[in-house]
């Protein structure tokens, strides 16, 4: 038998702060360049009632850790439940357990943050952000530790919303954080952009995006979520957390394939060539960039390792046990 820990959300929540994910999920994107194992999610689709089981993978030899994120949503609650496995990646023994849910804004929003750190002007200090839910304060609080901005301009469709999310925010992330009463007001003028919406039409004209912009992408993981609309994808440098995701489930890729207004051989590479120093990333200040952040087991695995790290230290946790398959045979 071998035991390992079952870590709630409560038992993960004050172990970490956002520049804690930045920097564990920086480390594992560097381990992908140099050729760490990841793949794609994995969506599996219910009519009725609707809803969706989902799950990736990824190994991190250098941390020690693999494993990735089960997830269904949808279904008869309408809602989410997220379960993270890590696993030694020596021994391929189970290490923990995870309840995902706390972790899932910050794991996301850390690796929208490191493309942000990657391909971003230095001097980059305005943001434009749409999108008012979790991930959005997800993605707002991770990238405001990795450039200082002075100003952050929020829309989504409902007004109370975004004027919620300012108030909150505001009072959280150094920049003044400004409700706007449209997509072109946040975007106009942004040196950095970010979409966190599930939205499957593009949420922004590509003509507003300024020479010298960076854009995170992080909400179309789907061939039919298509955030950026065909003339940003042409105008950018379009870097993905994994390639393999460019004819799967990259919807703003595909949909700008499938127009015509770029061929198959668009993307520039995957965010963690740039790191590693395989390819490189912004090369001039008029540069567009776009990091296409689907999500992987990249980020879940880089940071799920670094909260059991802690909890371990911390004595948190409960134990479970786990029988290894010598042990299930038949006849033993």
């Amino acid at each position: 038998m071998t035991e390992a820990l079952f870590l709630t959300s409560d038992e993960l929540a004050d172990l970490a702060e956002p520049a804690d994910y930045v920097d564990a999920v920086r480390e594992g994107y560097r381990q992908r360049g140099e050729g760490a194992p990841a793949e794609p999610r994995t969506k599996l689709t219910n009519e009725e009632p609707p809803g969706m089981f989902t799950g990736y993978m990824a190994v991190l030899p250098e941390t020690g850790a693999m494993g990735g994120y089960n997830y269904g949503a949808g279904f008869g609650e309408r809602d989410a439940w997220f379960i993270t496995p890590l696993f030694d990646s020596e021994s391929g023994e189970p290490l923990a357990v995870l309840d995902g849910a706390y972790l899932n804004p910050f794991k996301t929003g850390a690796a929208g943050a490191v493309g942000v750190d990657a391909l971003a002007r230095e001097d980059a200090n305005t943001l434009g952000l749409i999108g008012s839910g979790a991930q959005a304060r997800g993605q707002l609080r991770a990238t405001a530790t990795v450039r200082e901005f002075d100003s952050v301009r929020v829309y989504s469709r409902t007004r109370e919303n975004r004027e919620a999310f300012a108030d909150e925010m505001d009072g959280i992330v150094d920049p003044v954080v400004e409700a706007v009463d449209s997509s072109a007001d946040a975007v106009s003028g942004a040196d950095v952009v970010i979409t966190a919406t599930n939205s499957p039409e593009p949420v922004f004209d590509g003509e507003l995006v300024e020479p010298g912009t960076h854009v995170t992408a992080m909400g179309q993981y789907d061939t039919e979520k298509h955030e950026l609309d065909a003339t940003t994808v042409s105008r950018a440098k379009y870097v993905l957390d994994l390639r393999a995701r460019t004819d799967r489930d990259a919807g703003s890729l595909m949909a700008a394939i499938e127009a015509g207004a770029i061929g198959v051989d668009h993307p520039h590479g995957e965010l963690g060539e740039v790191l590693a120093g395989e390819i490189p990333g912004r090369e001039d200040d008029e540069e567009i960039t776009v990091f296409d952040s689907g999500g992987t087991g990249i980020e879940t695995v880089a940071a799920a390792h670094m909260l059991y790290e802690r909890a371990s230290e911390a004595g948190r946790g409960t134990e479970i046990e786990f029988a290894p398959a010598s042990e299930a045979m038949p006849g033993r």
